[in-house]
């Protein structure tokens, strides 16, 4: 029997050139794009108190880092490019592992890719404001169904989609130039994002806290589901952790700086959300966060007086920037892992010979999100697929049970601290954001497993396709 990762290798493979720093600046620069500066005042809608508030972040905090731990193990055990792809097809055989992929290439990455770039071009459009989303150069209404469908074309996506071309050829001539964009604007946002809640405890003109875990008298019940409700936000400002792992095949060192940037990563990000949430209660009442979007504005215009909205655009630029850098280069990991496996176009598997990168990956990844992004579509295939990217998140998470059943001899240099406790742990909150994404979108959630079940048919031709390819090059007789 093979072990994990031993088969559909050819010569020519990635290189291991991502440091430690390299690696923990990939997580938190994925992770922290414009959540942090949008959520809380929509948080504040379901649990008006600042106490449950931060006791969200934290907790939400403690779970990703749960799901860390948990993966850290998945990581150094199988360090290989793909990431959670090849912890999947190892636990449960390929059709797990592809649906996977399949799901994540349709949309999850490129769709994230899309809301990115969408994003970048909102607040872009605060400097220039001919270049914006509002400025809309085509639209019609499109009959299907009896039903009429709005379409528009913006300037804005076209600012979406060079920054998609930009980022996207970063990442093509080489994991060098990747990294090196990802530690600036990383390093870059972190360093802003400290300063604002250094000026916030230092000279902001804010007011005490209220640490009251129920000040409006809401019933017991009303205060589960508002938090419950507050947790999935907070889980969406932490989505992207888990990234890092598709990128294990280039990390040096993986046994020892995968596990180490998943864990100081993760702990980096509940540090600054915290105290970013905590400078927001400090600069608004919970009356005057209820609902906000632009959380950060409001409150950094309290706390510092005067007009504060050029501040965060900028702020969100860089954060968003850095975001979709590292989402681009991680997402084209899998795709390769898959086209190794033979589930995928075979040159997907194929490494740039002189830049060392999988590039016709990066390309076709890239082709991709440009038509999400021209489309206007790519937020409503985005919420359809969130609740199968926590189905593969759970069985991911219990794949550290069946891998160390299945494979009990294979070197796990980092296991699970807190086995098997962090890891239940982990799936029984993701079971319960699961449930409650169920009940509140059921059907984007039927929909996203409809779409995952599209993937079944598509699973077997490539394997039927690859036996053939087989037959072919070793014909009976010879």
């Amino acid at each position: 029997m093979d072990k994990p990762g031993e088969q559909g290798r050819n010569k020519l493979g990635l290189v291991r050139q991502l440091g430690l720093f390299d690696s923990t600046m990939i997580l938190v620069g994925i992770v922290i794009g414009s959540g942090i500066f949008l959520t809380t005042g929509i948080m504040a809608k379901s649990i008006p108190s600042a106490g449950l508030i931060l006791l969200a972040w934290v907790i939400g905090g403690l779970l990703t880092m749960a799901g860390a731990l948990t993966y850290a193990e998945l990581g150094a055990a199988m360090p290989e490019a793909g990431g959670q792809y090849v912890y999947l097809r190892e636990a449960y055989g390929p059709l797990s592992g592809f649906l996977f992929g399949w799901i994540l290439f349709l949309v999850y990455i490129p769709g994230s890719i899309a809301a990115l770039a969408v994003a970048f071009a909102e607040y872009f459009g605060y400097f220039f404001p001919s270049l914006s989303n509002q400025r809309v150069i085509f639209s019609t209404a499109i009959e299907v169904f009896n039903n009429s469908l709005e379409y528009s074309l913006s300037l804005g996506q076209f600012v979406g989609i060079t920054l998609i071309i930009f980022l996207s050829a970063v990442n093509y001539i080489g994991v060098g130039f990747g990294k090196i964009v990802q530690n600036i604007f990383t390093v870059l946002k972190i360093g802003i994002i400290m300063a604002i809640i250094t000026l916030g405890f230092t000279i902001g003109k804010g007011t005490a806290v209220d640490f009251s875990l129920n000040p409006t008298g809401l019933s017991l019940g009303k205060l589960i589901i508002g938090f419950g409700v507050a947790l999935v936000a907070v889980s969406w400002a932490f989505d992207g952790w888990n990234n890092l792992n598709f990128v294990a095949g280039e990390i040096k060192n993986p046994k020892r700086n995968l596990p180490f940037s998943l864990v100081l990563g993760t702990l980096v990000l509940i540090i600054l959300y915290a105290l970013t949430n905590y400078i927001y209660l400090y600069g608004l009442s919970i009356g005057e966060m209820m609902g906000e979007v632009r959380i950060a504005e409001k409150a950094t215009t309290a706390l510092f007086g005067g007009a504060t909205a050029a501040l965060i655009s900028a702020v969100v630029m860089i954060s968003v920037f850095g975001s979709l850098n590292g989402t681009i280069l991680a997402g084209p990991r899998v795709y390769y892992a898959m086209a190794r496996d033979k589930l995928f176009f075979r040159k997907v598997g194929e490494v740039h010979p002189r830049f060392r990168t999988p590039g016709f990956a990066i390309i076709i990844q890239a082709i991709w999100a440009f038509f999400l992004t021209l489309s206007g579509t790519f937020e409503q295939l985005f919420t359809f697929v969130m609740f199968v990217a926590i189905i593969f998140w759970i069985t991911a998470a219990t794949s550290v049970f069946t891998l160390r059943k299945k494979y009990p001899d294979l070197p796990r240099p980092y296991k699970t601290w807190g086995y098997p406790v962090v890891p239940i742990a982990f799936i029984i909150a993701s079971l319960g954001i699961l449930i409650n994404t169920l009940i509140e979108k059921p059907v984007e959630s039927l929909a996203g497993l409809g779409l995952t079940a599209l993937g079944i048919p598509v699973y077997y031709y490539w394997r039927r396709k690859s036996r053939q390819n087989l037959d072919k090059s070793h014909p009976q007789g010879n």
